[in-house]
């Protein structure tokens, strides 16, 4: 999974209503923290821009419109190339989901490539310029 998308992820997955409440009483002192670190860090990168201090704040209220926000502040913010946030993402994730995490489903990694879809149950549709070789 890229960086961006990995991370982005993790914040809804942690901030969806109820979604914490799920994980047995054991696990979620460590969910939680992991969750805090992970908000706490993107919290500090995207402070001074109210647009994407609010995506933060509401992306688990409305996911859909304010994950394209967030993603789009994180990838000019260059966040991809913080090692220790996509560490922190990728920590809670692996708590989070642990039978995806077994299977490697948050280690994707994709670059140059067209018509590549990540994540579950989407819908895709794609339009290439240029007919296929036969």
């Amino acid at each position: 999974m890229d960086p961006i998308t990995l991370i982005v992820t993790a914040l809804i997955a942690g901030a969806t209503t109820g979604a914490l409440d799920e994980v047995k009483d054991g696990a979620k002192a460590g969910l939680k923290a992991a969750y805090d670190k992970l908000r706490s860090m993107v919290g500090k990168r995207v402070v001074g821009s109210p647009a994407a201090e609010e995506a933060l704040a509401e992306i688990g209220a409305d996911p859909d419109t304010y994950k394209p926000l967030l993603t789009k502040k994180l990838t000019q913010l260059d966040a991809a190339n913080d090692t220790d946030l996509v560490a922190a993402a990728k920590a809670f994730m692996d708590l989070f989901d642990q039978a995806g995490a077994k299977v490697g489903k948050y280690n994707v990694t994709i670059t140059n490539s067209q018509g590549v879809q990540i994540g579950d149950h989407g819908f895709q549709t794609n339009t290439f310029n240029a007919p296929p070789s036969r």
